[in-house]
């Protein structure tokens, strides 16, 4: 049993040498053992992988990048996050395009599109790539570029070039701190272009927080509140106090 574990863990640090990112169900397959079996090697070892939104990668590349780990951030306001996806999930519509931007929030609001709903969606982080993949009349493009692992997010010029040839009713955006002053800024600097750009682009633009980050003021400054339809809360529509 032991030697076979040694084996797996091995083979799956081999495969993530070589390609960086591995999602769970290619890694069960690789393995010739159940996604629970990979699961139990990856919390066994957290020395050598970190598991962030479906998909595994080395600890090493979690760690060089603090101080923000989407992996800590999923469980924290977790119910109010729902909440305020479920006020803004009155903004999907039918046969249009959104944008669902990365981090921990909007990840539920891809639960709660109507199945019997046929939208394109784009997103630039694995974990809300993930979940469309899971919703069958949802056509997916996703925004390439440099990965990083900490927000299991990509960014560069290639995904900027990718958003100006799409057409996008409606972006859900979202943000680590508010700011009445200052506007709405988040954690990471690379995640500020392709904000921009969507914002610039989308006919209509909501962001969507828990209340918890109204007040905060983080370092990488994206867009004034102004630049919203509607900031949305746990409690609905907000004004910024």
């Amino acid at each position: 049993m032991a030697n076979r574990k040694a084996t797996r863990i091995t083979t799956l640090t081999d495969a993530l040498s070589a390609r960086r990112v591995l999602h769970l169900k290619d890694a069960a397959a690789l393995l010739g053992v159940s996604e629970m079996t990979v699961r139990r090697d990856i919390a066994d070892n957290p020395g050598l992988f970190g598991y962030l939104g479906g998909h595994i990668v080395p600890a090493a590349d979690i760690e060089s990048d603090v101080p923000y780990e989407l992996a800590r951030a999923a469980d924290s306001h977790a119910t109010a996050k729902r909440e305020a996806c479920a006020h803004a999930a009155r903004y999907i519509r039918p046969d249009e395009t959104i944008f669902i931007d990365c981090g921990t929030t909007l990840e539920y609001l891809v639960d709660l599109i109507p199945e019997n709903y046929s939208i394109t969606a784009v997103c630039y982080s694995l974990n809300a790539a993930d979940r469309l993949t899971r919703k069958p009349n949802v056509r997916i493009v996703m925004l390439g570029g440099v990965y990083h692992p900490s927000s299991a997010s990509f960014s560069g010029d290639a995904g900027l070039e990718t958003l100006d040839r799409l057409g996008i009713n409606v972006a859900f955006l979202s943000a680590a701190g508010i700011d009445r002053q200052r506007g709405a800024t988040c954690v990471h600097f690379h995640e500020v272009p392709i904000k921009q750009r969507v914002i610039s682009l989308a006919r209509e633009n909501y962001l969507v927080v828990d209340r918890s980050k109204i007040g905060k003021l983080k370092p990488a400054f994206f867009a004034p509140t102004s630049a919203f339809g509607a900031i949305i809360t746990e409690e609905g529509e907000t004004a910024v106090a």
